[in-house]
């Protein structure tokens, strides 16, 4: 079974959305520059298992809207092992892979499909050199 690892929203106002989130849900936000494509994390919980063990809570993080994009909705994440057999599946279950995976740098590769009645989801694949034993 794969697990919901994030969550992601779009926002118009960066500081605006880390302020509503921070204030009305005490989460921790951090915010990146641009070469990490404007993007806002979301820290909701505090993870006290393992590295890449799922902990029953959900980080997220939220990205710009662009006038370009096709979609500015909600989505979740989906912890896979191998991406491009992920892939494979939505395909043949009836959905559609949008691109090819994007490497974000330390964190793994990611990419978005849309499912059978049109939501707009993602997946990502872990980069496990970057998890450390206990």
């Amino acid at each position: 079974m794969n697990p919901v690892v994030h969550f992601e929203m779009p926002y118009e106002s960066r500081e605006r959305i880390a302020k509503f989130y921070e204030s009305a849900f005490g989460w921790q936000m951090q915010m990146f520059g641009g070469e990490m494509g404007d993007y806002v994390l979301a820290t909701t919980a505090v993870a006290d298992a393992k590295p890449g063990t799922p902990t029953g809570a959900i980080n997220g993080g939220f990205y710009p809207k662009k006038p370009d994009w096709p979609a500015h909705y909600p989505s979740v994440v989906i912890g896979v092992g191998d991406i491009r057999e992920s892939m494979k599946k939505v395909t043949q279950a009836g959905g559609r892979v949008l691109g090819e995976p994007m490497e974000i740098p330390g964190i793994g590769q990611y990419v978005s499909f849309l499912d059978t009645e049109g939501n707009q989801n993602s997946m990502l694949q872990p980069d496990l050199r970057m998890q450390t034993p206990s």
